[in-house]
């Protein structure tokens, strides 16, 4: 690592650092261009750039757990989720285990057990659904993750949440997608939004950041806005 991006890295974990890891928290992190697409091209990758992703780094080595919806995870091509040496090792001086945990939210359970997700894992991955998802399915993703029913016909929201908590993971980073944001908006538990503004018009007709919650004017507080290069870092905190 150059000695300027230990320097943004460093500037990055003091500007999101969590006061107490002991209050359970939902943070979202989205990048959106200037015109509030949050994709190009049918991803949000396109948008981003080096000091977004960094953010993204930081912001997983801050979280207990990476939330994250079934078409978010086939839409972006995740694999194992894992964080660098320097991030583990700044988990083991907080006392934290050198991985989050990933955990997906999946209604139809359209996922491969053989996805790069679950083979490339180094810490074994949450599945989250509801009662009324395929039992065979079920079956199979439970040989290579946690398999977690909250809810009888819809994914709860708040059942997840504090079904995360009981298992130690209350620091909840939340990557989308839209519609996952948008139920955790409904259901009032969005703690924090970090945004990264691109430098880029998209036009067409690209999603929000947020799909299908209702309509209401939600105040939150702006946190920091800080520049990095052209795109700009924003967090926003409801308390």
């Amino acid at each position: 690592m150059s000695d300027r991006a230990a320097v943004e890295r460093a500037t990055l974990f003091e500007a999101y650092a969590l006061r107490d890891r002991s209050v359970p928290r939902v943070r979202m992190n989205f990048v959106a261009s200037i015109d509030g697409s949050a994709t190009l091209d049918g991803r949000s990758g396109g948008l981003g750039d080096a000091s977004d992703r960094l953010t993204m780094q930081v912001l997983r080595a801050m979280a207990d757990v990476v939330l994250v919806g079934a078409g978010t995870v086939r839409a972006e091509g995740y694999g194992g989720l894992a964080v660098d040496e320097a991030d583990a090792a700044w988990r083991r001086s907080e006392g934290l285990g050198e991985q989050p945990k990933i955990a997906v939210v999946s209604s139809r359970l359209d996922l491969d057990p053989r996805h790069p997700l679950f083979a490339e894992s180094v810490v074994r991955p949450i599945v989250v659904t509801h009662a009324a998802a395929p039992q065979e399915k079920r079956n199979a993703l439970a040989e290579v993750a946690e398999v977690h029913v909250c809810g009888q016909e819809e994914v709860d929201p708040a059942r997840m949440l504090a079904m995360l908590a009981d298992q130690g993971l209350a620091q909840v980073l939340c990557e989308g997608g839209p519609h996952l944001f948008g139920s955790l908006l409904d259901a009032g538990l969005v703690d924090e939004v970090c945004l990264s503004l691109s430098p880029t018009l998209v036009g067409g007709a690209g999603r929000r950041i947020s799909q299908g919650a209702q309509e209401r004017a939600r105040p939150m507080r702006l946190v920091h806005a800080m520049p990095a290069g052209d795109l700009v870092l924003l967090r926003y905190a409801r308390d």
